[in-house]
């Protein structure tokens, strides 16, 4: 077993394709296939499953494939700290539930380290992808939120994955909702307040679970339901429709333009907001930075 073996395996999980992959590692597809079968072969499982359809993995090969990340990942480590090149195309992954201040934080990391070559993920998902992924170890971090509502559960999963969750901070309920909206001037709002406007929330696909939610679940009924998968599209619902959202009330301007506001939600519990890491894994030096990144602008956030 190689490195390079390693590297070829975790690139064709990645694409989902046996031609993508090879184009990305700049070799010919028998020569990728033959080095995935050698390496099957020499550890005696299927990591890959062939069909008609294109290739599917495997139970165990999801296994070898978090085991196969973890060394590749280590193996970076090394590189970074020891080769005077630093040890070639930096890369970094990190997914996330849908935050500014993640996205703010990443963009530091850029700034920092994005001088020369580099290959840097930043993915907005769906909460059990983003478990998924930090699972996988295809992210290195993932930040999302939990309450008393779905502490329970998703520590259950996070325990399962043999992820470990670590608090940034803790936040008090807002809505998201426009300048111009007829709620806008209160200090505080009320669920009833807002009974008669849309409330925009993100989807999440086959796991749309109340447990898996991005936001805070309310046992206040809401007449008017609208999902969304990305945050172009709900903000410019807010504003359309009149329409709120729950956060943590963190917002950038600068990232979300200025006819968004956060207003503080009244009779609803804290959002205790964190990261989670594989217990296996180690925080790289670019983890730490973006992690470094990431408290700075919480911390300048909620203090202004």
């Amino acid at each position: 077993m190689t490195l390079q073996q390693l590297r070829y395996i975790t690139t064709v999980a990645d694409t989902g394709t046996i031609t993508e992959a090879a184009k990305k590692l700049y070799i010919s597809q028998p020569s990728l296939t033959n080095a995935i079968h050698e390496l099957e072969k020499e550890m005696g499982i299927t990591i890959f499953n062939r069909t008609n359809k294109g290739i599917f993995i495997s139970r165990e090969g999801e296994e070898f494939l978090g085991y196969a990340r973890q060394v590749l990942e280590q193996t970076t480590i090394l590189e970074d700290k020891y080769k005077k090149n630093g040890g070639g195309k930096k890369q970094f992954c990190v997914s996330t539930q849908h935050y500014s201040f993640a996205v703010n934080a990443f963009v530091e990391l850029v700034k920092k380290y994005g001088q020369e070559e580099y290959d840097f993920s930043l993915r907005e998902t769906q909460t059990y992808k983003l478990i998924e992924d930090v699972a996988q170890m295809r992210s290195e971090i993932g930040i999302l939120f939990l309450n008393d509502f779905n502490e329970k559960v998703i520590m259950k999963i996070l325990k399962s994955s043999d992820l470990e969750f670590h608090l940034l901070f803790v936040a008090e309920p807002h809505v998201f909702i426009s300048r111009h909206h007829p709620l806008a001037k209160k200090k505080i709002i009320t669920n009833e307040e807002l009974a008669e406007y849309p409330y925009l929330s993100y989807e999440q696909g086959e796991h749309n679970s109340f447990y898996f939610s991005e936001e805070i679940f309310s046992s206040f009924e809401r007449k008017k339901n609208i999902r969304v998968s990305d945050r172009a599209t709900l903000f410019n619902l807010l504003i359309g429709l009149n329409g709120y959202t729950v956060c943590s009330g963190i917002i950038d301007q600068k990232l979300n333009g200025e006819d968004i506001i956060a207003v503080p939600l009244a009779d609803e519990g804290d959002m205790r907001i964190g990261y989670v890491t594989h217990r296996k894994g180690m925080i790289s030096r670019l983890g730490e930075t973006y992690l470094e990144a990431l408290k700075k602008y919480i911390t300048g956030e909620q203090s202004v």
